[in-house]
């Protein structure tokens, strides 16, 4: 029995990481917005209801499935190292790191892709789908448990920028949950875009007021006078020749109780496909003789996912500099490989060897194990959305406000996703002039062509493709209602390279909710495992949302993680 009473609708239902964004995608809907129209309205609002860790000058990686076209398409939504980086200089200089501050910073990215999503395919201005987003700046909402965590676990980086400190640790430290947090001067940045828009005629011309605005105007000119104050490397040409890449989604088949799904993830340029080597690995193996929920049934998930971020270590880069052998990575016969390194009865003490690829050299990291107690990931949102046409739309928003100071006067955290490349040459994620940082946050999409369409994803950097693997495994192996899968308890494994600088890894740690038994928990301490067993709900397993549409009977079901502030609404 479900914590969260299922959602259903038969018009549209939006499910997102907190119940003001979905108020938000729902209020255009009924507007007569479409699923684009409303996913924009929910990015907005989560920037400024997660501001610790979604910016609205981020990143915004998206996935839409255009149902008049019957095409699913990603907009990246990412951001490029400046053209100004000297790689040698910046190894040399920060000595193989990624510094904190503006040094981090990539192209932001997310107005960009807001902007294009509602050109290609949006029907309403931009004033209509931020009204709500500047409105929660601009009047304040009540500060979250999930929010007030993050802030108290990276209080000592906030006090490295007085500005954010102002705004997120008034008084220099943490706030208590349900206390008011007003961001006056996000609220005036997005209201400045709102009149930009509404200032210069028809939509179309609206719609590039703000795009000048952010990119080539005031808020531009406002970014790189930071830059040149901090010894940024962002320049005019970056920003203004930014543009958002429309892109094929990575895509493979599989076979979940006699259904073939399509399964959709975000190409090499972010984690997505790992999505699919893991599933893949796991088909391998019979789950249903393990048992859902045993110990044999968790070993295996911990040990594909080890195996799988393995191979994302050693292969995965931005395929416009990197040779990614995503078609081995995905294929079957490889899954078969890996698959028969999983030991039954033993754990890998800690990260595997990544697999053989002819022709391919992998990259094999050096390992740096944590020293300092873990903390949370550094961190993301969730929107997933169907409209009364069937289109469908997700998005993981993202880009956190303790690693680099907000931009005086504008309440922006500027795209510091740097922090997820390397500094280290030959690592096919180091860091480049022009060059994506390889990407956490990864929409994804299933369905069966003509009987059911699912949008989902979740928050939660390295937990990202770890928890979709398991709700999908749960909903569609296993049959589990979608809202239950979704409160199925999960495991993380921490084996791998953290994907966040300065990249330390914890070998053989798992982590596991509390509702798994004792007697689990111990069976996987006796195969190897560093087992910790966690609260019995917690949101350092991430945070999945999904809405899924039956064709047949026109029944649209939202789910929302009673772990974090998500919430599903619809009609």
């Amino acid at each position: 029995m479900s914590v969260v009473p299922a959602t259903v609708g038969y018009q549209h239902v939006v499910a997102s990481g907190h119940e003001l964004a979905s108020l938000a995608a729902l209020e255009i809907l009924e507007g007569g917005g479409n699923a684009v129209d409303a996913g924009i309205a929910a990015i907005l609002s989560l920037g400024v209801l997660y501001s610790d860790q979604v910016s609205i000058a981020g990143v915004a990686p998206m996935m839409v499935y255009d149902a008049a076209r019957d095409q699913t398409v990603t907009l990246d939504g990412l951001g490029g190292w400046p053209a100004a980086l000297d790689v040698d200089d910046f190894i040399a200089r920060h000595k193989g790191q990624i510094p904190l501050g503006v040094r981090r910073s990539v192209v932001p990215a997310a107005p960009g892709a807001c902007v294009a999503a509602l050109q290609r395919w949006g029907t309403m201005r931009f004033a209509d789908v931020a009204k709500r987003a500047a409105g929660y700046a601009r009047n304040g909402f009540a500060r979250h448990h999930v929010m007030v965590d993050y802030v108290t676990q990276y209080a000592d980086d906030y006090r490295h920028f007085p500005d954010n400190v102002d705004i997120w640790l008034p008084g220099g430290e943490p706030p208590a949950v349900g206390s008011k947090l007003v961001q006056s001067d996000l609220g005036q940045t997005l209201q400045f875009l709102i009149d930009e828009d509404l200032g210069a005629g028809d939509r179309e011309a609206g719609l590039r007021a703000v795009r000048y605005a952010f990119y080539e105007g005031d808020i531009a000119s406002a970014i790189l006078r930071q830059h040149r104050e901090l010894d940024g490397l962002l320049s005019a040409a970056d920003l203004r020749d930014y543009q958002p890449r429309l892109l094929p989604s990575a895509v493979r088949t599989f076979r979940f109780n006699g259904e073939d799904v399509e399964l959709h993830s975000c190409g090499a340029w972010s984690q997505g496909p790992m999505m699919h080597e893991a599933l893949a690995i796991l088909k391998q193996l019979d789950l249903r003789q393990l048992g859902y929920g045993s110990d044999a049934y968790f070993h295996a998930i911990a040990e594909a996912m080890k195996l799988t971020l393995a191979d994302r270590e050693a292969y995965l880069g931005d395929p416009d500099f990197v040779d990614v052998p995503l078609g081995t990575l995905m294929s079957d016969t490889f899954a078969a490989e890996r698959a028969a390194l999983i030991r039954p009865d033993c754990a890998s003490p800690g990260m595997p060897m990544p697999g053989h690829i002819d022709g391919v050299e992998p990259y094999l990291a050096p390992e740096i194990v944590r020293s300092e107690a873990p903390r949370l990931p550094a961190d993301t949102s969730i929107v997933t959305i169907i409209d009364r046409h069937g289109n469908a739309f997700s998005s993981t928003p993202s880009d956190t406000s303790w690693d680099t100071p907000v931009v005086p006067g504008t309440g922006l955290a500027i795209s510091s996703r740097g922090q997820q490349s390397w500094a280290v040459r030959g690592h096919p994620a180091c860091l480049a002039p022009g060059k994506r940082p390889r990407l956490t946050p990864n929409p994804c999409l299933a369905r069966v062509p003509g009987k059911w369409l699912m949008p989902f994803g979740t928050p939660g950097g390295d937990q990202q493709v770890q928890a979709n693997v398991q709700v999908l495994l749960s909903h569609l192996e296993f049959g589990m209602p979608l809202q239950d899968a979704i409160e199925a308890p999960r495991l993380i494994t921490h084996s791998h390279p953290d994907s966040f600088a300065p990249h330390a890894c914890s070998p053989g740690r798992v982590t596991i909710e509390g509702r798994v038994s004792v007697e689990t928990v111990e069976a996987l301490r006796e195969r190897g495992h560093k087992t910790e067993h966690l609260a019995d709900w917690t949101h350092a397993v991430a945070g999945v949302c999904a809405v899924r549409k039956d064709e047949a009977s026109g029944e649209i079901h939202g789910g929302a993680d009673p772990r974090r502030m998500s919430r599903a609404l619809g009609l």
